[in-house]
């Protein structure tokens, strides 16, 4: 979708920290980080949010969850938070599915 935010990142119009690339899946810096490691992890093809990943692209949901081990992997001793936000009222603002992968520090549990 040409006005989605995360298909222009993911299609390489707007630039992003990318710290992983699949044929499905890309992954990138938050720009507002919450925590010490704080990438989302996003499906090329766009889908509303992770119910619809699951109903619609199952395969690459699980992509999704493949390539946030290998982030924490790399950048967190392989502890991480994974976060899907599904709704506004749930803090999702960008209507294009997406995990925030969170580590890097002993997380709290605030406000879950």
């Amino acid at each position: 979708m040409s006005d989605c935010l995360f298909c222009r990142i993911a299609a390489g119009d707007i630039p992003a920290d990318v710290v992983a690339r699949t044929d499905n899946v890309v992954a990138f810096r938050d720009i507002e980080p919450k925590a010490p490691v704080h990438v989302l992890v996003v499906p090329i093809a766009h889908v509303a949010n992770v119910t619809e990943a699951a109903a619609q692209i199952p395969d690459v949901l699980a992509e999704m969850v493949a390539v946030a081990q290998r982030v924490a992997d790399a950048e967190a001793d392989g502890e991480f938070r994974l976060i899907f936000n599904t709704g506004p009222t749930a803090g999702q603002s960008v209507f294009h599915a997406h995990a925030h992968v969170l580590g890097g520090a002993e997380l709290k549990w605030e406000n879950a």
